[in-house]
């Protein structure tokens, strides 16, 4: 009896350790995921074009000098108004004034030399008419009316000469009279002085190029912004587009402007292509000054009232052992992903379910708008159709709200991240990112 007992506990141990190593070196424990999910929503979606500018006056107008000399006076300075002809600055005179004394005097010189030529060809012109009558009477010979002749062509010569030079006197008088008016200098337009180089005794040298004196804006209260956009997004920007911005200066503040110039012209830097795009924006109150970094905001496309998919339900590729159990057309896995289509995986519960191909519109970088599921004729609301509002002939009308039939829909779980070992559990889903749930895999 006792012999009997022994066996059975030795073959109890036996088994015990038998099922122990087997436990521990073939026993599988079932892969536990832990599945964030996010919902599909309702809402608006705004896909935006960002780069950054510098704010400048829309007409900025360089007053320069047309001639050298030293600065006597300067009548404006940073910051002041100014009307167009008021004298801003003069550059010494005296000098030019001179150089137009001069200019006077030799048109005086010039127009006497004039009188001087008209008294020698009337004598010669009378002595030519003197000498042809005593000809007439043989008291002369033939060659002292040719001489005589010729001497009244040559002074008629001389006079034409005169009138010349005082022609060429009058002009170098008005060029001298321009060049004294050009010490006054003035401003060219109505604005404001934004930039001032010169100082009063400062001399300034006008040879190839004029100096510039001041910088003159003409209208702050309407400034414009020069951003340069990459050539990857300059395709769905085009004038008319509302813009948003803000600047250092005002972090709370958001200003508005409208794209009013995509130029053509492309800047190349270090092998980045990139175009300028010209933005005009009110400036009521003068907050906005030249220089100024704009951060931009290009509205490219609007769509409003519309099924919303997280861009990380897109992004998401599901571990193979987690939908090894799952019954679906595995092609899905190796289609090629474009632009505007893509794939999900809807969540229910805490379990994944089979995958979902969807056609996708707009996006704003944390949502794509949702048009379709594939091989669903309906579509969702696009943005630029009143809502309810569907032309003839495009698929089946919606359901009320513009939801889509099929599986998904305002409120559809998906799964944007499967994370093996992690916690289980459910909560509400509040975040791009979503709610941590339990999934399991294959046992």
């Amino acid at each position: 009896m006792r012999a009997g007992l022994k066996k059975l506990l030795l073959l109890a141990i036996f088994a015990g350790i038998g099922y122990g190593v087997y436990y521990y070196f073939f026993h599988e424990e079932p892969v536990v995921y832990g599945l964030t999910s996010s919902v599909i929503t309702r809402g608006d979606i705004t896909s935006e074009v960002t780069a950054t500018g510098e704010l400048n006056a829309i007409s900025v107008v360089e007053v320069g000098t047309q001639v050298s000399g030293t600065v006597q006076e300067i009548y404006v300075d940073f910051n002041s108004p100014v009307k167009a002809g008021q004298l801003i600055a003069l550059i010494d005179p005296s000098v030019l004034r001179l150089t137009l004394n001069e200019a006077q005097a030799s048109l005086a010189v010039y127009e006497a030399g004039v009188k001087s030529a008209q008294a020698s060809l009337t004598d010669s012109q009378r002595k030519y008419s003197r000498n042809k009558e005593l000809f007439s009477k043989k008291l002369i010979a033939r060659s002292e009316v040719d001489t005589s002749e010729a001497d009244v062509e040559m002074k008629k010569a001389s006079l034409q000469e005169a009138r010349s030079r005082v022609t060429q006197a009058k002009a170098s008088l008005e060029r001298a009279r321009t060049n004294l008016n050009y010490t006054r200098i003035t401003s060219p337009v109505n604005g404001v002085v934004i930039d001032r180089q010169v100082d009063a005794g400062q001399t300034v040298a006008a040879s190839l190029q004029a100096p510039t004196l001041f910088k003159i804006a003409e209208d702050l209260t309407r400034m414009q912004i020069e951003t340069k956009v990459d050539e990857a997004d300059i395709g769905t920007v085009a004038e008319g587009q509302s813009v948003t911005f803000r600047v250092d200066a005002f972090p709370d503040d958001v200003f508005s402007g409208k794209v009013v110039q995509v130029r053509i012209a492309p800047n190349t830097s270090d092998s980045v292509v990139t175009y300028t795009v010209i933005i005009h924006v009110d400036n009521p109150e003068l907050k906005l000054k030249p220089g100024m970094t704009a951060n931009v905001s290009i509205e490219t496309a609007k769509a409003a009232n519309v099924l919303r998919i997280p861009v990380a339900a897109l992004r998401f590729t599901p571990p193979e052992e987690l939908i090894a159990p799952l019954s679906f057309d595995r092609t899905v896995l190796t289609a090629k992903k474009t632009l505007n289509s893509g794939t999900v995986w809807p969540a229910r519960g805490n379990d994944i379910m089979p995958p979902v191909q969807v056609e996708t519109g707009i996006t704003d970088g944390r949502w794509v708008q949702l048009i379709s599921e594939k091989g669903s004729a309906t579509r969702p609301q696009r943005p630029d159709r009143p809502a309810g509002e569907r032309p003839a002939g495009e698929g089946r009308p919606q359901q009320q709200g513009g939801q889509p039939r099929g599986i998904l829909h305002e409120n559809t779980e998906l799964v944007v991240n499967a994370q093996k070992g992690a916690a289980s559990g459910r909560g509400t889903n509040s975040s791009l990112f979503g709610t941590p749930r339990g999934g399991r895999g294959p046992r």
